[in-house]
């Protein structure tokens, strides 16, 4: 199953996504993480490495590369691929060079690319990498994979939901992020996305907890599960370093449930 994690900036995709991998390798699951968010580094700590994995943009000869294979329209469109990017038809977690990848156990790590440079140009050919290894990625009975997206809609634009199963849709108590949710239904829905999940993050009271459930429901979206706001992972994100256990791993067992039952 290639499940993607969508939501608003600072909704905490990046801690539901590590929350998600580690509770699942817990469960046996191999679990390959795959970094698709361009602006935010720090997901390799959350997951306990001391490094990111080299970008497999790096793979096909970094963004100037990438740039290569793809033929940029004069119109006002988004810039189009040519033609495959990856050579093979299809990639299972294995075949995944080492390089690209850092692993511990049953967890896996990739990262698509980093925007690093001022001036450096558009995400567009880390789009067309993400959206194609996706593609061909192959998966066995017990493998997921979790792709932690960048932060509002543009990577539906780009079409990587179309190679994906299931959206998780991240919503914190705002409206915005209530309102950006409803908005990732649809666009999943467009895609022809299987399954569409919410759960909620940083909730501080049951009250809030019923109030964004009501408002969601208003929207036709159900809540599958919440993590409650916990210091604990305030303090990791802050200091850079390996989530652990805790209220977060009990709720987020609650999630994976629903998310292996359909």
């Amino acid at each position: 199953m290639k499940i993607s994690i969508c939501g608003k900036g600072g909704s905490g995709k990046s801690v539901i996504t590590s929350l998600l991998a580690m509770g699942l390798k817990a469960r046996g699951y191999r679990v390959l993480v795959v970094d698709s968010d361009e602006s935010n580094s720090g997901l390799f700590r959350l997951l306990g490495f001391s490094r990111p994995p080299i970008p497999l943009m790096e793979m096909v000869g970094g963004k100037k590369g990438l740039k290569e294979r793809m033929a940029v329209k004069t119109s006002a469109k988004e810039a189009e691929s040519k033609g495959e990017i990856l050579n093979q038809d299809g990639i299972g977690l294995n075949e995944i060079p080492h390089q690209y990848r850092m692993e511990s156990d049953n967890l896996l790590l990739v990262s698509i690319g980093k925007i690093l440079q001022s001036l450096e140009g558009c995400a567009c050919p880390m789009g067309v990498l993400s959206r194609e290894f996706l593609k061909k990625l192959h998966l066995e009975t017990n493998e997921v994979a979790l792709i932690d997206m960048e932060a509002g809609v543009e990577h539906f634009g780009r079409g990587i939901e179309t190679s994906i199963d299931g959206v998780v849709v991240i919503v914190e108590p705002s409206l915005e992020s209530l309102e950006l949710a409803a908005r990732i239904k649809t666009l999943a829905h467009e895609a022809r996305v299987k399954k569409t999940w919410v759960m909620l993050n940083k909730i501080t009271s049951d009250d809030l907890a019923l109030t964004l459930k009501e408002e969601l429901g208003k929207r036709g979206m159900k809540v599958i599960g919440q993590i409650h706001y916990d210091p604990e992972i305030f303090k990791a994100c802050l200091e850079g370093r390996e989530l652990r256990g805790g209220m977060a791993a009990k709720e987020i067992g609650e999630v994976i449930d629903q998310l292996l039952g359909g």
